[in-house]
């Protein structure tokens, strides 16, 4: 569907859709913290896992992109892939997690592995044309942001409930170890979420693209299809707003990333000594208050502020409040006084809260330039690219948190930590995501598509359409 309104319903579906690609991730950055503290893997083993299978999602991501753009189908060019990314995405999602500490080290690792390439190439079969759904649901400026809120607001429920996994773990009226927490949790998350992934394929109506001339997915033409992707690939590229959007994404969301996981260890070991059972709910105070502020703080006064102001400054706005957070962190983390960073968690959340929200109504605006400029709809290919430089930089997040922790000297399961490895994990913790959002602030402060430039190519398409 390609119009200005869309109906409330269908927001919602999309939203649906959102919250199962984000609780997948969610969850993995609460039940990564198991392989660590109880299954004994290295720094290393950590990073190698987090990073492995990032990079082949991030290759997968293009050609999936241009596969979805290429569909001849009844039912379009997305809701098949949807649902079958989906099924896979959530039945490998369980499979992942059946991991017992009496296998040795090197047995889980390896099947961990295994298992999350098979999640994540779900993870991409769902995501690329969800996305992609999202971009070509509306034409207009600020229902596309509209769009995108109402998803986040609903996905950023994933973040809210996810911390709480915290305490089930470490709970033993719950279960008796964190390790079989997992185990059990991982069917219920995956079994939901994939219900859930299955909502935008199922009320997402697409138009039947079985007359489109578009490009020949046969085997004989992968080479074509190749050589197409990588085509598609450098033209995106040439956009300077598009290229501004994905390097300022890449540095907010990825240094976050590299110093998300550090959060429990902080909490844990700087205030509260290294005994986890003490440090009770505080780990999961942390990120399911920081995920209401987002939902019911950030959201609505960024969208707002986006109508007002324009979407540019209302990133930078929000992202130089973040960096007031991050600092709040450095001196809000007191021993002995666990509630004094919850004040810091409203400023904090600006950051990756916006992010999202701007960042995809923003791309959906910049394909309407590649369209004016390249003739095509590619709203596969350009979704497909900029969530590769996400999960590129996720991948590369995922080995820097496993490197970070080895530079500063953390040990993983010690109850006491050696000298300086906490406070190295706090300096990281807030110094890294302030180094990153200054950067991206001065990469966005250049962005050149405001309402009045959107307004112009959409006229100047509809103006080629009739002709």
């Amino acid at each position: 569907m390609s119009n200005n309104k869309v109906p409330y319903s269908i927001k919602i579906a999309f939203g649906v859709g959102m919250l199962a690609n984000q609780m997948f991730p969610a969850a993995i950055s609460i039940f990564i913290v198991v392989l660590v503290q109880d299954l004994g893997f290295p720094g290393w083993m950590w990073g190698i896992v987090s990073l492995a299978p990032r990079v082949f999602d991030s290759i997968t991501d293009p050609i999936m992109g241009f596969i979805s753009d290429n569909t001849k189908s009844k039912w379009g060019r997305r809701r098949q892939y949807v649902f079958l990314g989906a099924i896979l995405m959530g039945i490998s999602f369980i499979i992942m997690w059946q991991l017992h500490r009496e296998n040795s080290i090197d047995y889980n690792f390896a099947y961990f592995l295994f298992w999350s390439i098979i999640f994540y190439l779900g993870l991409t079969i769902f995501s690329v044309p969800y996305v992609a759904m999202g971009y070509e649901m509306s034409d207009d400026f600020h229902e596309r942001t509209n769009i995108m809120a109402v998803a986040q607001w609903i996905g950023q429920w994933a973040w809210v409930i996810a911390p709480w996994f915290w305490v089930i773990m470490y709970d033993n009226n719950w279960f008796e170890s964190a390790d079989v927490a997992v185990r059990e949790l991982a069917i219920w998350v995956g079994v939901i979420c994939m219900l859930f992934a299955m909502v935008p394929a199922i009320f997402i109506k697409g138009e039947s693209t079985l007359d489109k001339n578009y490009s020949p997915l046969t085997f004989e033409n992968i080479g074509g299809s190749l050589k197409e992707i990588i085509k598609g690939f450098k033209e995106a590229f040439t956009s300077k707003p598009f290229r501004k959007l994905c390097i300022a994404t890449f540095l907010i969301f990825n240094a976050f990333n590299t110093v998300a996981s550090f959060t429990f260890f902080i909490i844990v070991y700087y205030l509260f000594s290294g005994d986890a059972g003490a440090a009770g709910i505080w780990p999961t105070l942390f990120g399911s208050i920081g995920a209401l502020a987002t939902t019911f703080l950030v959201i609505p006064i960024v969208t707002k502020m986006s109508k007002i102001i324009g979407k540019k400054k209302a990133f930078l706005v929000s992202q130089g409040i973040s960096i007031v957070g991050y600092i709040l962190l450095w001196f809000l983390f007191i021993p002995g006084k666990p509630y004094m960073f919850l004040f810091a968690l409203p400023f904090f959340s600006f950051g990756i809260g916006s992010l999202f929200t701007l960042m995809m109504s923003m791309t959906a605006d910049v394909i309407d330039l590649d369209e004016l400029e390249h003739g095509k709809r590619r709203e596969g290919v350009f979704g497909a690219i900029y969530w590769w430089m996400v999960k590129f930089g996720f991948a590369i997040a995922g080995g820097l948190s496993g490197t970070i922790m080895s530079i500063v000297g953390f040990s993983s399961g010690a109850e006491i930590q050696p000298e300086g490895a906490v406070e190295g994990l706090r300096m990281f913790f807030s110094g890294l995501p302030i180094l990153g959002t200054l950067v991206a602030m001065y990469v966005m402060k250049s962005y050149s598509i405001d309402e009045t430039r959107a307004n112009e190519i959409r006229k100047e398409l509809e103006a080629r359409k009739t002709k």
